[in-house]
């Protein structure tokens, strides 16, 4: 009576009957379906395996000895130079926290289109100034040949007159070159004596709109990748250095640097060098061993394949 008593007085404060629940067959069979998608999800988890340790270390020293590399140039330099062939995604998945990769240049299509179509046929150059430790002025002149990405000349001085910079284009531009267009601003050292003699060399001047560098889009993005990768965190002391400094960033830039506009590719590759291919996309072949060199005291660095003695 006792415990019968209790349960009628809580019955009258709880109507344990409506918490009870009738559902159909049909409620009951969805319900275990969806249990059971949940059931697949939780255990397909995981996504792709993880890249060896060492490959996974090899990143993250790329990303700490260059400061200026981004994911696609790391992803280059991986398969590129060595064949480990991961993606900028994959890169970006074991990329350190706090590194940013960079911006990215967006350009005129028609423009883009033309370039693209003349490549091969087309040289473009331009200016650059840099300040010395002494805050001297001096003025860089750089000709690059856009089909390959490659620097063709590169000097320096402290007064760019135009006899000057005709001798830069004569040094520059071979006899017998391909080359039909020539690209510049309208920066006042490009004179008429200046155009001429680039037009008895056999090229046609192309002048580009005014206020318009997106037309010089090639070059232009040089002198940028010259400063970020270089002048930015370097203080000439004098028109010797800067010289030497821009000499041994060409070398790596026409030589060792990755662009990604070429496949990515090299703009000189050296006819002797080759790229074990390994067995597994992500692990580095039997027999070899990845070797390093520093360009400009550390700031860059180069990697490529080593055969190991036996």
């Amino acid at each position: 009576m006792e415990r019968g008593c209790r349960c009628y007085s809580s019955s009258k404060f709880f109507d344990w009957r409506s918490a009870l629940v009738n559902v159909t067959p049909d409620t009951f069979t969805g319900w275990h379906k969806k249990a059971f998608q949940l059931f697949w999800c939780w255990k397909s988890r995981g996504g792709r395996p993880r890249l060896p340790k060492n490959i996974r270390r090899l990143i993250v020293e790329m990303v700490t000895n260059n400061p200026t590399w981004g994911q696609e140039r790391v992803a280059d330099e991986l398969s590129l130079k060595l064949g480990i062939l991961v993606s900028p995604r994959t890169v970006k998945k074991y990329w350190p926290e706090g590194v940013s990769s960079g911006p990215r240049r967006v350009s005129s299509q028609r423009w883009k289109t033309f370039v693209h179509n003349h490549a091969g046929a087309l040289v473009a150059c331009d200016f650059a100034t840099v300040v010395t430790a002494t805050f001297r002025r001096l003025y860089v002149l750089v000709v690059m040949e856009i089909g390959t990405r490659r620097i063709l000349h590169c000097n320096v001085t402290a007064h760019p007159t135009a006899a000057w910079t005709v001798q830069q284009f004569r040094e520059a531009i071979p006899s017998d070159h391909s080359y039909r267009f020539l690209i510049h601003d309208r920066d006042s050292i490009f004179s008429a004596d200046v155009d001429q003699t680039i037009e008895n060399l056999g090229l046609k001047v192309l002048r580009t709109p005014v206020r318009a560098p997106q037309a010089n889009a090639y070059c232009e993005r040089l002198i940028g990748t010259m400063r970020r990768e270089c002048l930015d965190f370097m203080i000439p002391l004098s028109e010797k250095h800067l010289r030497a400094i821009l000499r041994d960033w060409i070398r790596h830039y026409n030589h060792g640097r990755p662009h990604r506009s070429l496949g990515p590719g090299l703009p000189v590759r050296e006819p002797q060098a080759r790229v074990a291919t390994p067995p597994h996309r992500h692990r580095i072949p039997e027999g070899w061993r990845v070797t390093k060199r520093p360009i400009l005291g550390g700031l860059h660095h180069e990697y490529w394949l080593e055969e190991v003695a036996a």
